[in-house]
C-alpha cells in the first residue's frame, strides 16, 4: 500500500514568490510545428486497468513514441533549443540558427537524447556527460543522434558537476531538466515548459475533466508542468497525487519539511525517478498544486509494470509509476476518474 501525505502547502505553496513552472501550453506547439518528428501521443482508455483498481475510468497520455524518443523527455530539451533558435534566426533558416553553439548535459536516460535531437534539428553542438555506470547501448544511441560522449564519475551527481564545470570554463550553455540555487530560470524554466505540451494535448483529448491526475516525479519537471497546466485548465477540481519510489522521497521529504532538501537512499529500480534532490522550480510549483504525495517501493512499481505489461501498456518502473500507486492499493474511490502519464517506453523497446 502507498504512503501518502496531504500536502500542508496547497494554495500559496513553499515559495510564493519564487520562480513557478510556466502554465500556459500555447507557445509550445508552434514552436515544436518546425520539428518535423513532433506529433501528438495518444490518449488510452483503459477500462480493464480502472476495473482492477476499484475506479471508475482510467485515462492515460501515451508518451512511449514521442518524436520518435520513447519518451515525453523529447519535449522539453527540443522546446528549449527551439526557443533560442527561433529567437536567433528572425525570419532565416532556423535548421543553422544555432550553428557554432554547444549544449551540454548530463543525462541518465532520456533527457539526452532530447538534447541530441534539439541541437541535431538547429544546427548546434550536443555535449552529454554520462556516469561510468550508464549502460554502452545508450550511449551508443546518443551518438547516433549526433551528440558527444563524455564519460564522467560514478554515479549521475558526478557526471552533472562534470557537465555544469565543462560549461562555464568553455563558455557553453548547461541545460538541466532540474533547477538549483542560481540556475532556475532559462534554460531549466523552458526544459519544463515544453513538457505542457502533453496535458495540452490530454486536455483536448479528454471527454471529462478527471477527479484525480497521477504524476509520477524524479526531479519533478514533468508532475511540476502538468500540474501548474491543469490547474490553469481545471482549477482546483481534480485531486493531484505526486508519486515517488520510496528509495528517492525528495519531494515527500521536502514537504514534510517546509524547505528543499535533499535524501538518501539505495538504488532504485526506478531509474529516471531516482533523485535524491528535487528541482528547485518544480518543488515550489507542486507545493503549491499538488494536494498529496504518495511513495512506493521497489516491489509495488515493478508489480505494477507487470500489470501494464498484461494489458499491452509495456513500460518501465518510472514510466509507470503513477499507475502502480493506483493499481497498489490507493483508495480513490468507484466514482473517480483518473488521468495518468505513461512517460517512457521500456528499455528494450
Amino acid at each position: 500500500m502507498p504512503i501518502i501525505i496531504d500536502n500542508p502547502w496547497r494554495g500559496d505553496g513553499l515559495d510564493p514568490e519564487g520562480v513557478q513552472p510556466i502554465a500556459d501550453a500555447s507557445g509550445v506547439a508552434s514552436l515544436l510545428a518546425q520539428c518535423p518528428a513532433h506529433r501528438e501521443t495518444p490518449l488510452r482508455a483503459a477500462p480493464e486497468i480502472a476495473e482492477r483498481a476499484g475506479v471508475g475510468k482510467v485515462w492515460i497520455k501515451d508518451e512511449r513514441e514521442r518524436m520518435g524518443l520513447g519518451s515525453f523527455k523529447a519535449l522539453g530539451a527540443v522546446h528549449a533549443i527551439a526557443r533560442e533558435a527561433a529567437a536567433r534566426a528572425e525570419g532565416g533558416d532556423l535548421q543553422t540558427a544555432l550553428a557554432g553553439e554547444t549544449y551540454v548535459a548530463a543525462s541518465a536516460g532520456n533527457h539526452g537524447l532530447s538534447v541530441a535531437a534539439g541541437a541535431r534539428i538547429f544546427g548546434a553542438r550536443a555535449i552529454i556527460y554520462l556516469a561510468e555506470t550508464v549502460p554502452a547501448a545508450f550511449a551508443a544511441r546518443l551518438e547516433a543522434r549526433g551528440a558527444e560522449v563524455v564519460r564522467a564519475g560514478a554515479e549521475y551527481q558526478a557526471s552533472m558537476e562534470a557537465a555544469e564545470t565543462a560549461a562555464a570554463e568553455n563558455g557553453w550553455t548547461l541545460l538541466s531538466d532540474s533547477s538549483w540555487e542560481g540556475y532556475v530560470d532559462l534554460p531549466p524554466l523552458r526544459v519544463m515548459e515544453g513538457y505542457t505540451q502533453l496535458a495540452a494535448e490530454a486536455v483536448a483529448q479528454i471527454d471529462a475533466p478527471p477527479t484525480h491526475i497521477l504524476l509520477q516525479a524524479g526531479v519533478g519537471g514533468l508532475a511540476a508542468a502538468v500540474a501548474a497546466h491543469a490547474r490553469l485548465v481545471w482549477g482546483d477540481g481534480p485531486q493531484i497525487i505526486v508519486v515517488e519510489p520510496d528509495a528517492a522521497p525528495a519531494l515527500i521529504e521536502s514537504i514534510r519539511a517546509g524547505h528543499l532538501v535533499s535524501t538518501e537512499g539505495p538504488v532504485s529500480a526506478t531509474g529516471r525517478l531516482d533523485c535524491k534532490t528535487p528541482s528547485m522550480v518544480a518543488l515550489a510549483g507542486l507545493s503549491r498544486d499538488a494536494d498529496r504525495f504518495a511513495t512506493i517501493t521497489e516491489a509495488e512499481a515493478q508489480s505494477g509494470v507487470d500489470i501494464l505489461a498484461e494489458h499491452g501498456l509495456a513500460t518501465t518502473p518510472s514510466g509507470g509509476a503513477g499507475l502502480a500507486a493506483l493499481l497498489a492499493g490507493l483508495s480513490l474511490g468507484p466514482e473517480a476518474r483518473v488521468l495518468a502519464i505513461l512517460s517512457e517506453g521500456p528499455e528494450d523497446g
